[in-house]
This record gives structure tokens, sequence and C-alpha cells, in this order.
């Protein structure tokens, strides 16, 4: 009888747990917050979603590899996700859009993954403890030091007090004008656009781009430490605050007094994920810090203004402190998981926000309406005597 293959692939929590397993993309190691995705597609927007910055992805769903990977799909240039962690070994690609392999295209990239993993045991650990963190090292030779990897774990800051907008934002402004993907052409562009968009980037998806393009807008990005005088001197519509990782109190250091100043011209602004967090905070609530978070595209949310449900696709780790929401600014939405705030809106102006990620990458397609909503609030602001 064949002896069993050896680990090529190790996992340790700071507790000092450890899971064996085998090892794909890249070799080496690396330290990071561990959360788990219950989505059942969009691996590659997954991995290259910025939001994702300092962390490694457990994903729940086992077929993970079934549908390969294509450029049109990375939502940047790079995975920005850690690594990523699996129940079986990818699988082969059957997708008529797929240019590579998924273990290759890690490789390349410098990100490591795990397979073989009792992916409902770590799940079930972080619903039950809270995001651990942790290291992950991938040696085709099986030579573990696990006492160095358990000091390795332990010794990473976390995510709290950390700003990590800064590390995936632009180096500098750009337009877009790329739409959403359509069949048989890909991605079309916008020609005609009615309305001027400044998009500040505390780590964009493209695709959030592309659903704002779609909706008429002329869009230009701006680093995420763009100033009040950066936004105002391109004369915009609207302003969007996009999605993005990290404290959202860190980021907010810089990024409050830009929003603040921003929204006392009374123009439309829209913010999603930590673009949502950001504006909270420039209105004067709080965040927090969440056990393990929300990551995945099941999520159910209640629009407490018209009753409806949509089920919406999630990736964050702070949430906003509905109790402390200030006079003036109401709750929109809730989470039906565990009652969190989703989304805010300024009472009397075209000023709102929300948790998840309304542009479906991936995810299904309950809240793309929000960016007609925002095209709106600009159409309506054009039409009002100044």
């Amino acid at each position: 009888m064949a002896e069993p293959a050896k680990p090529t692939a190790c996992l340790v929590l700071a507790d000092g747990t450890v899971f064996y397993g085998k090892g794909f993309g890249a070799t080496g190691q690396t330290v990071a917050e561990l959360c788990f995705n219950t989505a059942m597609t969009g691996y590659q927007e997954i991995m290259t979603d910025p939001s994702y910055a300092g962390q490694i992805v457990t994903f729940t769903f086992p077929h993970i590899g079934n549908t390969g990977v294509t450029p049109e799909d990375d939502e940047t240039a790079d995975p920005v996700a850690a690594g990523m962690v699996v129940k079986w070994d990818p699988t082969a690609p059957s997708n008529w859009r797929s240019t590579e392999r998924l273990e290759p295209w890690l490789e390349k990239r410098g990100r490591i993954g795990i397979g073989g993993i009792d992916t409902r045991r770590l799940t079930r650990a972080i619903r039950q403890q809270g995001a651990p963190h942790v290291a992950l090292a991938h040696d085709p030779e099986g030579n573990f030091d696990v006492e160095a990897l358990v000091a390795a774990a332990r010794g990473f800051a976390g995510l709290e007090g950390r700003d990590l907008a800064k590390e995936v934002t632009c180096a500098q402004s750009y337009r877009w004008d790329e739409m959403r993907w359509a069949w048989p052409d890909g991605f079309p562009r916008q020609t005609d656009p009615k309305y001027k968009v400044v998009a500040i980037d505390y780590g964009a998806k493209r695709n959030i781009l592309r659903c704002l393009a779609s909706a008429g807008c002329d869009v230009t990005v701006l680093p995420a430490t763009a100033t009040a005088e950066d936004v105002l001197a391109l004369n915009p519509d609207g302003v969007f605050l996009s999605n993005g990782p990290g404290d959202p109190a860190a980021t907010g250091a810089y990024a409050v007094p830009m929003i603040q100043e921003v929204l006392e011209h009374d123009m439309p602004v829209f913010g999603i994920c930590l673009g949502h967090q950001m504006l909270a905070l420039a209105l004067g609530a709080k965040t927090v810090k969440m056990s393990h978070g929300h990551h995945g595209a099941n999520h159910p949310v209640k629009d407490r203004d018209t009753g409806k449900v949509e089920i919406t696709s999630m990736n964050h780790g702070f949430t906003v402190d509905a109790q402390s929401l200030p006079e003036g600014v109401r709750e929109t939405h809730v989470s039906l998981f565990d009652g969190s705030n989703c989304g805010i809106a300024v009472d009397g102006k075209p000023v709102f926000s929300v948790q998840y990620h309304p542009e479906a990458s991936p995810g299904p397609m309950d809240s793309t309406y929000l960016f007609d909503r925002f095209a709106e609030a600009m159409s309506a602001r054009s039409k009002t005597p100044a």
C-alpha cells in the first residue's frame, strides 16, 4: 500500500490549531486575518477585491477552480486577498470564457492556496471564536516550522487601527468610461454621459465603476487621500465613495474632513462598503469591529423604506453602529442575519450609502437600482434652480 501523500501546505491559527493540506499557487508563507466567504461563484472576483487586503479567504463552496480565470473578471490588476483555503483541490476549468487555470494564475501573482481542509470545521471556528489571525505556508517538500508559524500568526497586527485604503488606492487620478459586460461584445464604452462623477478610490472594484458608467456617468477616479479641494475643482454633479479594506476609523482620519466639506455643497453623495462607513463617520456616527464579519453573496437585507428584502453581496469586517446615528440621519437598510446596519440616508438631502456591494460581482443583481437612484439624484439637482 502506498504511503499517504505528505502535506505540502500548513494553516496555523494563533491559538495553536494546525491544519495540514495540499498547497497550490505560490510557495512561501503569509500572515493575515482569516475569514470565510459563502458565495457559490466568483472566486476570482473575490480574490481580486481590494476589500480583502490583509485577509485570507476560506471558501465554503467546495468547487473552486471549475470556471478557470479570465482577465475580464479581475476586479483590480492583481489578487489582493493574501491567500485562499478550499475543501478540495482546485478542479480543471470547464467554461468557455476561461483563459487559464486557477493554480498558475495564483502562482504568478504570489498568492498561496491550500486544499484538503475541513472548511466546515474551520468556518464553525470562525463563527464561534471570531476571525483569527493565521499563518499560511506552502512548501512542496512539506517542511514546516509550526512553532515559528504560530509565533508569526500571533505577531500579526490585525486589522483594527490599520488604514489599508492607502495601500490599495490608485496612485493618481484617471478617467473611467467602460460599462458593464454585455453579450456578445464584452465591455462597451460610455460615449454619451449625462453626469460628471468623482469616485473616491478606497479600494474600488472595476465593476462598480462600470455600473456608474452604465448609469450615464462620466467618472473621474481620485486617490483615497484626495482633498475636498481636489474633488470640487472637478465641478462634479455627484461624489461616489467606494468600497475598501481596513479600519474605517483609521482611514477616516483624512477621509472624514474631505467628505464633511463636500457635504456642505449639497451635492448627491453615494457610498458603499467602506465608503458607507466613511459617510457615517463624517455625519457623526461610529463604527465597530465585527466578530467574523459578513462575506458572501447571499445576505438578506431589508429596505426599511419599502419593506422589500434584497439578497446582497457583502464583504466587510466593520459595521456602522446604528445606535450612534445622529438626528437627521436614518437607518434605511438592516441585515436580516444579525440586525446590523446596512444603509443610511440624510433626511432631505440626496446623500445615502449602503454596506453591501450592489454591483453584483459576484452576487445577485437585486441592488443595482442604487446606481440609477444616484443618477436620478444628480438629474434632479441639475434641474433645481440655483
